[in-house]
């Protein structure tokens, strides 16, 4: 049995405590399949060693997490996704080619469809920060047609780039214009790290939101951020962090061990109870 056994890992580096483990562990039990998750720590002067000879360190695929994502594009067959994001978090064999994806898009997106049912109906977001998870965001904004994407940024510069990236339904605006950009958005997104444990605050004041309106952040320590606890407080719908960070897994699972594990309530509440233990 050993030897049939299927394994995945995380490669980073430092191997900080991860949650990946946990829910892929999860889903091996749920779904009855023999396999394991591990978590390697890599250098980046030994990364390029350890994920071309992938197979022979015993796994079929790999998560892939800081400061390795972007070099795991360069060795490997990236996907449009992982193309477009310009990063690669997940590895997987497709016979002896390694090819690679980025899940965050999905993460993110699936998140959505799970917390706020119809939230696509929407023709306006406002996206604030334009990094790597915010590259992910505007990706599969425009995937589900999303026509206009207000990008806020306290670099303008940076916001600029995705438009040049990704066209004209891009609308670099300044930090400063938030307020007036809030009343005319369906979708607020947070890709920033402000409201994190540890970063500065995010002081935005929602009152300006459509009442309809869907907020989504992806920092999921604190679980509740302040962004979300005021959008709750308005009554309006919210997708947290740890949901992407949940549904960002599925397909990663999916391509290594053959079936499509489900998000439940239960596999939440067990990450949550980690989280709290660990914060």
């Amino acid at each position: 049995m050993a030897a049939t056994k299927r394994a995945a890992c995380l490669i980073g580096w430092p191997a900080a405590h991860s949650r990946s483990p946990l829910i892929h562990h999860y889903w091996l039990r749920q779904l009855g399949i023999e396999g394991g998750y591990s978590i390697e720590a890599v250098p980046p002067e030994g990364f390029a060693e350890f994920v071309l000879h992938l197979k022979s360190h015993g796994y079929v695929g790999a998560n892939v997490t800081i400061p390795h994502k972007e070099r795991a594009l360069q060795l490997t067959e990236p996907d449009a996704r992982a193309r477009a994001v310009g990063a690669a978090n997940t590895l997987y064999y497709d016979g002896d080619l390694l090819r690679s994806t980025n899940t965050d898009i999905e993460g993110f997106i699936g998140n959505l469809d799970a917390s706020a049912p119809g939230w696509d109906r929407t023709a306006h977001a406002l996206v604030l920060g334009a990094g790597g998870s915010s590259r992910a965001v505007v990706y599969g904004l425009l995937e589900r047609g999303v026509q206009r994407i207000a990008l806020a940024n306290r670099s303008i510069e940076r916001a600029q780039a995705l438009r040049d990236l990704f066209g004209d339904r891009v609308v670099p605006i300044a930090w400063s214009d938030i307020p007036v950009a809030l009343p005319g958005a369906g979708l607020l997104v947070n890709t920033t790290s402000l409201g994190m444990k540890g970063q500065p605050p995010l002081p935005i004041d929602l009152s300006a939101l459509p009442a309809d309106a869907v907020v989504a952040d992806l920092v999921y320590v604190p679980l509740e951020t302040d962004l979300l606890a005021a959008a709750r407080a308005r009554g309006l719908r919210t997708a947290d962090g740890l949901g992407m960070l949940l549904h960002q897994a599925v397909r990663g699972f999916d391509l290594w061990f053959g079936a499509r594990p489900h998000v439940t309530a239960e596999l939440r509440a067990l990450v949550e109870a980690d989280l709290l233990g660990h914060t």
